[in-house]
């Protein structure tokens, strides 16, 4: 009772939200006590993903084991056995082009949430998409023909993410590229490439690139590269690419214009002095030591004695020069 209560509240809802806004605002459809609430029309973008939410009821003699979701063509009122997309029971009766694409967000059926994952979209996933619900009972299939939800699909429109931090010569760096979107599925190919001018691409020596998969949620990842390199002169001012590959060969990049600055720069007009100053000053410092080195030693060879001094004497010479070539000190005075 309880149950088809609330079934005529959503109903009632129904009125209300199924009019001009029914492409932005989720509606209920119902059909007896069977309601099905989702967007009506959905766009997204061709590589990515995109999540279809939705909500059901049944009856309250229905419970639902099984949820089956169809892509067809939007004339036809109820898709058939060969447009199936997701079946939470039989992998055998997906599509080959579906299998492995579609996800159930919510395993327990009883919590009446119907909403899917589609990864790695092409284009040939516009159409139609429409629900059923079985249940145990070989009878027990309901198929919400009441409404469907729209699928268009564009181009790839969003572009990678590309970080490039400030570059000095000679001073190793990282640059992010990170890939647009937020999906599960196959991880895409992320390549560099660098350009000077109008001349053809060229690979940078020494450059280590790496890929990274960060997964946020059961169903969220973000996939980056890093690109690892010393930067040089000739760096400045080449252009970088990052380039995103999708499967279904769809593509989308990024490209900046590096700007490396020069060590000789960064230092500014004192870089050209400071050399040869610290030269000048190691050389005067040498020069010093030698003079001082020979002074002493001239000075201790040639030394005259104060006669009136008792605390030296002096050894006898042949000669008589008042210089003497030894100096010893009488300790005892």
């Amino acid at each position: 009772m309880f149950v088809l209560i609330w079934v005529t509240l959503l109903c009632s809802v129904r009125g209300i939200t199924a009019n001009s806004e029914a492409s932005v605002r989720r509606t209920w459809h119902c059909q007896s006590d069977y309601c099905v609430n989702f967007y009506e029309n959905i766009t997204a973008e061709a590589g990515l993903c995109v999540e279809i939410s939705c909500l059901f009821t049944t009856s309250s003699y229905f419970k639902p084991t099984n949820l089956v979701w169809y892509k067809c063509e939007s004339s036809k009122s109820r898709c058939g056995e060969s447009d199936i997309i997701l079946h939470t029971n039989n992998e055998n009766k997906v599509q080959s082009g579906f299998r492995g694409r579609v996800s159930l967000l919510e395993p327990r059926l009883h919590h009446g949430n119907c909403s899917i994952i589609i990864s790695d979209l092409q284009e040939s996933d516009s159409g139609s998409y429409q629900l059923r619900v079985e249940g145990r009972g070989p009878g027990e299939k309901y198929t919400y023909t009441v409404a469907k939800t729209n699928l268009s699909l564009t181009g790839l429109k969003q572009k990678p993410a590309l970080m490039v931090p400030p570059l000095t010569e000679g001073q190793q760096t990282t640059l992010t590229c990170t890939a647009p979107g937020l999906c599960p599925g196959s991880p895409p190919n992320i390549t560099w490439s660098w350009r000077r001018g109008g001349e053809e691409d060229f690979t940078i020596t020494g450059n280590i690139t790496g890929f990274h998969t960060e997964n946020l949620t059961d169903f969220t990842q973000r996939h980056s590269s890093t690109l690892t390199f010393n930067p040089s002169a000739e760096h400045h001012g080449t252009n970088i690419t990052c380039k995103i590959s999708f499967t279904g060969d769809t593509t989308t990049e990024e490209t900046m214009t590096l700007n490396v600055t020069s060590i000789m720069k960064e230092c500014g007009d004192h870089c050209g002095t400071v050399p040869w100053a610290v030269a000048a000053a190691s050389l005067s410092v040498n020069v010093l030591c030698l003079v001082s080195m020979w002074l002493l030693w001239n000075k201790s060879k040639k030394v005259k004695p104060n006669q009136e001094d008792r605390t030296y004497m002096s050894l006898q010479k042949m000669d008589t020069s008042p210089e003497y070539d030894v100096i010893i000190q009488n300790k005892h005075g």
